[in-house]
């Protein structure tokens, strides 16, 4: 489920604006799109969320996002520029922010159920 939604909103994110800032196609934007939530997910929810806190995950996805974005419209020849890639990185952070508390507050109510 978690997932999912993160696929979703960083799809959502990701497709939208790589089709308005360069002119992606959609299947291009939604194969970077899911590249990066896989890439997201493993990375940022699995292994740095779990050990530190969403300040420091949401930041790590946003660099990875940049990262992730800037090499795909190198790679793809997009006209996407850095401020545009800059722009879509602070975007997805902030999306990041949402579900890493979303997440974060369905697990402790889920831990906190099954104790009674």
């Amino acid at each position: 489920m978690k997932f999912v939604l993160k696929w979703i909103a960083n799809g959502l994110v990701v497709v939208l604006l790589l089709m308005y800032f360069a002119d992606v196609s959609f299947w291009s934007a939604f194969v970077t799109a899911t590249v990066l939530t896989i890439i997201a997910y493993i990375l940022g929810d699995q292994i740095i969320l779990r050990k530190t806190n969403n300040i420091i995950a949401t930041l790590s996805d946003a660099v990875l996002a940049f990262v992730v974005l800037w090499a795909a419209a190198v790679w793809m020849g997009w006209d996407l520029s850095i401020s545009e890639t800059i722009i879509m990185a602070v975007v997805l952070g902030i999306v990041e922010w949402f579900i890493h508390r979303y997440v974060f507050n369905n697990e402790a109510k889920l831990v906190t159920s099954e104790e009674k």
